[in-house]
């Protein structure tokens, strides 16, 4: 049963930001009509007056439990999705610092940076949302950093290099494949299912209970139930938006990648040469 939910959850989570908005504001909207119309249905007429006094002391009680149960988990979301920015450039920074480790004096840049190159493009490409970004077992992808590997502990093996160049060849690489574990790792969290279940729950119930306050009224006058119908729908298509930053609508930015690529083919990484 809880994979089945968690399956749900990440099929949620990929869907597109509009179709998020569009459907649970549906699902809301439909839930405060079928509220108001299943009151009026299920609860005998000699009970119908009691319903606004029951739903009403509820209403602060369940908006005030779906307002932190909704703040705490867009706080955490919004935080999760700052994170992985922050991881990304991490990971920027170290390929930054591996070029330039390539261009001391009597290393042979080119082959480093070339490796360094075709990694990145390749990560950008195949690894960087959807499954493969959280299993990392692209196959393209793992032979890149193969060879990335190979190329610099090849260079930083060579006798006339000294200690202070290979050791900061090897520091570097190894920042590159650390960065890369970490977003990986980041990738493959998920969203925990009893706590989106609860806060659904939270937000439903509010709802239905808006709705059973308007039952009496007229068509015109039930309008108002819209507004919190649609508060709670868009907050949360909103918390499944943020929750997948490598599946979801809101894909992290990759231009700190896009950026150490852009500077390793125009060359301004200069190398020390032999």
């Amino acid at each position: 049963m809880e994979r089945t939910v968690g399956d749900v959850v990440d099929w949620l989570t990929s869907l597109p930001a509009v179709v998020l908005v569009v459907g649970w504001l549906f699902l809301a909207l439909l839930v405060a009509a079928v509220a108001r119309v299943g009151v009026r249905a299920l609860v005998p007429v000699e009970e119908q007056d009691r319903v606004p006094q029951i739903a009403m002391p509820l209403m602060p009680t369940l908006g005030a439990a779906f307002a932190i149960f909704a703040a705490l988990s867009l706080a955490s979301e919004a935080g999760y999705l700052r994170a992985a920015e922050g991881l990304v450039s991490d990971e920027a920074a170290a390929a930054s610092r591996l070029a330039w480790a390539a261009t001391s004096p009597r290393v042979r840049s080119e082959p480093i940076h070339a490796a360094l190159r075709d990694y990145l493009q390749t990560t950008r490409a195949r690894e960087w949302k959807g499954e493969s970004a959280a299993s990392a077992d692209d196959a393209t992808t793992a032979r890149a950093i193969a060879r990335l590997e190979r190329s610099v502990r090849a260079e930083a093996a060579r006798p006339e290099l000294g200690s202070p160049a290979s050791t900061e060849l090897l520091v570097s690489l190894d920042s590159v494949t650390s960065g890369r574990r970490a977003r990986v790792a980041a990738a493959s969290r998920d969203v925990p299912t009893l706590y989106v279940v609860t806060l659904v729950a939270s937000g439903l119930a509010l709802i239905v209970n808006a709705g059973a306050l308007i039952f009496h009224s007229s068509l015109r006058t039930s309008l108002l139930v819209v507004g919190v119908a649609s508060v709670v729908g868009l907050s949360l298509a909103l918390l499944f938006a943020l929750s997948a930053p490598w599946n979801g609508p809101f894909i992290v930015s990759g231009h700190p990648i896009d950026a150490v690529i852009g500077d390793l083919r125009s060359g301004f990484f200069v190398g020390g040469g032999p």
